[in-house]
């Protein structure tokens, strides 16, 4: 065995990973920047009269999901609170698919590592994914279902009241100290899941063959029709995504590993599609609305990402607007004194500035400590019952930070040997 090899390939797995963070550390703090103003400033308890069953109230739930949180439990808290306070089944399904597909922060990401043509093809898939999944449920979803559904959000759901004036709070001082309160708890949620799934990207991309991937996704096969190819793809893209774990701002990265190795473009955009079918997501939304919900809402999200994967292929095909792979990932994950080290530069400062509210926010709450001392924090610090798993993904989440430090350890020292 050749150790040296060995050392060497590992290193530059570290380094790979930890560069995939580095393209995208501004865009993080922007998009959540943006995302936490939206969460103290807009009252969830005014939306639920606008989330009613036609078009437009279904319109209105895709735009309320877009400019929600990113993270996927919070997706799933926010959905689940929406319908126990009336919202309709179907304007609750596509707040969450929104939420978790068509946030600014995912669309900065899918830019950067995709280019803008992956970044249209989200946008306007993700707008046929919940027309396809609205549709499915006016189709299969029987009202006694959708009423048993609605019952465990009602009593899973905790009693929390979110209804303020939002231009009092944009002008005080105390809301835009609960804007960096927001930060940091986003970032809470999240940084386990962006350091599992950008480790896993890094070593994937370096100790995976691309034949790997092209066996799996039949990239190449030109004895077989492309239709066929197509639809292989566009159903084992979100049995893949299922299998990382991870949900969809990690799996990015994997989805540009995917891409470079010459994944049709259905598998891709499937696998960038399927946060919500992950196994710690479908447990959770057990726990909010039964077994039998949770695997209906599940089916839905796999029917409706494989007719919008085959739509996308087929009809950026006929247009000729099929997007080309991306560049390698060795030039992605590249340092560089570039526009990247200058963002990083300035929302690093702005990461700190909110970190500063997010103290004086806490110093704040402390002071004032009572029994109604959440009155006016407009809900919850994102409880959002995930804590199965907590632990394992804890520990995963420390030991890809072990393999990166030590990783990077050894890259520098065979750098300078």
């Amino acid at each position: 065995m050749d150790w040296s090899a060995l050392l060497a390939e590992y290193g530059d797995a570290a380094k790979t990973a930890l560069g995939f963070f580095w393209k995208a550390a501004w865009a993080f703090v922007l998009g959540y920047a943006i995302s936490a103003c939206i969460q103290a400033f807009v009252p969830k308890a005014r939306l639920t009269k606008h989330m009613g069953h036609g078009a437009k109230s279904i319109g209105l739930a895709t735009f309320f999901g877009a400019a929600s949180s990113s993270c996927s439990f919070a997706a799933l808290s926010a959905a689940r609170a929406l319908l126990a306070k009336g919202a309709s089944f179907i304007a609750t399904v596509a707040f969450m698919f929104a939420s978790t597909n068509l946030v600014i922060e995912l669309g900065i990401l899918i830019f950067l590592f995709l280019g803008p043509g992956y970044l249209a093809a989200e946008l306007v898939g993700g707008l046929v994914l919940i027309a396809t999944s609205a549709l499915l449920i006016r189709l299969t979803a029987p009202a006694s279902l959708r009423e048993r559904i609605r019952e465990h959000a009602e009593a899973s759901a905790p009693d929390e009241p979110d209804d303020f004036d939002p231009w009092e709070r944009m002008t005080s001082r105390e809301g835009w100290r609960l804007v960096g309160h927001r930060f940091v708890m986003e970032w809470k949620m999240v940084w386990k899941e962006i350091l599992i799934g950008f480790t896993v990207a890094g070593f994937m991309a370096v100790l995976v063959p691309d034949t790997f991937w092209q066996a799996l996704f039949l990239t190449g096969r030109t004895d077989l029709p492309g239709w066929l190819v197509a639809l292989e793809n566009a159903l084992v893209g979100p049995l893949v995504a299922a299998s990382t774990f991870i949900g969809s701002m990690g799996n990015i990265p994997l989805a540009t590993v995917l891409a470079t190795s010459g994944t049709a473009f259905a598998g891709v955009m499937a696998f960038i599609y399927s946060d919500l079918m992950v196994p710690p997501i479908v447990r959770v939304n057990a726990r909010y609305y039964g077994w039998k919900g949770a695997l209906y809402i599940a089916g839905v999200m796999f029917v409706s990402i494989v007719v919008t994967a085959l739509a996308l292929n087929g009809a950026f095909a006929a247009l000729e607007l099929t997007p080309a792979p991306p560049a390698s990932v060795a030039e992605t994950t590249q340092f560089a004194l570039d526009y990247t080290f200058w963002l990083n530069l300035a929302f690093a400062v702005v990461a700190v500035a909110l970190f500063a509210l997010h103290r004086r926010h806490l110093a704040g709450k402390s002071d004032e400590r009572s029994e109604d001392e959440d009155e006016g924090d407009g809900g919850h610090d994102h409880d959002h019952d995930h804590e199965d798993g907590v632990d394992l993904q804890q520990g995963l989440a420390v030991a890809c930070a072990t393999i990166i430090a030590l990783g990077l350890l050894t890259f520098a020292a065979l750098e300078l040997i």
